[in-house]
């Protein structure tokens, strides 16, 4: 029971790092029209404000992979933490604007390598049978972020008064930033890391804290899926044999940001307004919009690993293309009659959180093998940062000249990914890290052979 114990609370503790991500994600919505006038901003160099941190996002989620297996997942996530501090003091004592793009910047590091790094983390210490759900957390967590940070900025609009508000609401993410930081102390390396940097010993340790049912089979099945073969390279991601979940990490997170999810977050007010609600009632239908996001983030923990990875992405699949035309159809038809919209709408972030939203994550942390890991997570989390960026920017522009188009696009791109998914995504649920290397066609000859000669155990 103790064991158990280790598991969740380092698995609460690394998603901390998801909560601070969606914090800082939606902080900046409510300091908007301060920074304007603080700043002296026109339009362009306001989006630019704002976009600073998904630039650091899209970096951070790059470059992060080559700390996280030189120096271990859980001591990046202590720089990150710091960086999420430093962002959120700086960002709020920032006497120009170019030392705010810095800390924001600095802040959007924070959160691209987070999304790499508290993923990755979760699924090397979860029990197989846990896996889906425990990295699953990170997106509940992050769902929560920016529903705590739309409630914080509420809050310090209220107590705060005149222009030091916006301030105050940037400074309140350095109070779990620091939480952050000091329970990152009391959590253990992933011991498929340990093994990696040849400490096996301290990774027989962890797996004890952790609970591991056969902790001799798991050290052999990590250490043979690392073991070299005769003149292989072992850490390099782009070459023949990790082609297949390349293609699956790319496919994934590229549809999970065409599915336009990031542009309904960033500018839901604005859809809801082209609809024709007034400015009162956009906010609360955005309101409504957040509501479902976490209600059905929340029903996915309990079903991912019951039901699997690819049932989830065919519902959900079809669920969003049909929510999706149908708020396409509402516009085509003068969008003046909101209730359709609204109705689309919510069904599509309800179908999304409960499918892409919850199995994103979970997928791009197990279909990598050990020795690449963390270098194909940050893969698949840039791709996703890079699209949320070409999606975000490029889709005011689009529903400006027709609210339609960009719906019916976004549709059809779900449509293609039912394909993808029928077609293609295999199921990971139920199985180790290691077996799935062997699953999907990369497991080391080392490994191939263990699983073959211990089939009672996998």
């Amino acid at each position: 029971m103790q064991s158990r114990r280790t598991v969740y609370f380092s698995t609460l503790v690394a998603a901390l790092g998801g909560l601070l991500f969606g914090f800082d994600t939606a902080v900046i919505s409510g300091t908007t029209e301060a920074l304007q006038v603080v700043f002296d901003l026109d339009g362009f160099w306001l989006g630019f404000t704002v976009a600073i941190a998904l630039i650091g996002t899209i970096i951070g989620s790059f470059a992060v992979g080559g700390p996280a297996d030189r120096y271990g997942r859980n001591q990046v996530l202590i720089v990150l933490a710091v960086f999420y501090f430093v962002s959120a003091v700086g960002s709020a004592l920032a006497g120009s604007w170019l030392s705010f793009l810095f800390f924001r910047f600095l802040g959007g590091l924070a959160v691209g390598g987070a999304s790499v790094v508290a993923p990755l983390y979760i699924a090397e210490i979860s029990p197989a049978h846990l896996r889906g759900r425990l990295v699953a957390v990170n997106q509940l967590n992050i769902v929560t972020g920016i529903l705590v940070a739309f409630f914080s900025n509420y809050v310090v609009a209220q107590l705060v008064e005149g222009e030091t508000a916006w301030r105050w609401m940037f400074g309140v993410e350095a109070f779990p930033a620091l939480l952050f930081f000091g329970l990152l102390f009391l959590i253990p390396a992933s011991p498929r890391w340990l093994v990696k940097r040849g400490r096996t010993d301290e990774a027989r340790s962890v797996l004890q804290r952790l609970g591991a049912d056969k902790i001799d089979f798991e050290l052999a099945e990590i250490v043979a899926s690392l073991k070299a073969e005769a003149g292989q390279n072992t850490s390099a991601l782009f070459q023949k044999t990790f082609r297949f979940p390349i293609f699956l990490v790319v496919a994934l997170a590229m549809f999970n940001q065409l599915s336009g999810i990031n542009a309904l977050m960033y500018y839901a007010p604005r859809i809801f307004q082209l609809a024709g609600a007034g400015a009162d009632s956009a906010l609360l239908q955005t309101v409504a919009v957040g509501g479902t996001n976490l209600l059905f983030t929340i029903a996915a923990l309990f079903v991912i690993d019951r039901f699997g990875r690819r049932p989830l992405m065919l519902v959900g699949s079809v669920g969003t293309a049909v929510c999706l035309a149908l708020v396409a159809w509402a516009f085509y038809n003068g969008g003046d009659n909101g209730t359709p919209i609204l109705i689309g709408l919510l069904g599509f972030i309800a179908f999304f959180a409960v499918s892409q939203g919850a199995v994103i994550w979970v997928f791009l942390s197990e279909v990598f093998p050990n020795r690449v890991r963390s270098k194909g997570q940050a893969l698949g989390s840039f791709v996703h940062w890079f699209m949320a960026a070409a999606v975000s920017w490029t889709f005011p522009v689009v529903a400006e000249a027709s609210g339609g188009h960009a719906f019916a696009f976004f549709s059809a791109m779900m449509v293609l990914q039912l394909v993808f998914v029928l077609k293609i995504m295999p199921e990971t649920k139920g199985l180790s890290l290691e077996e799935l290397e062997v699953k999907l066609g990369m497991g080391t000859e080392a490994l191939e052979a263990l699983e073959k000669d211990n089939p009672s155990v996998t």
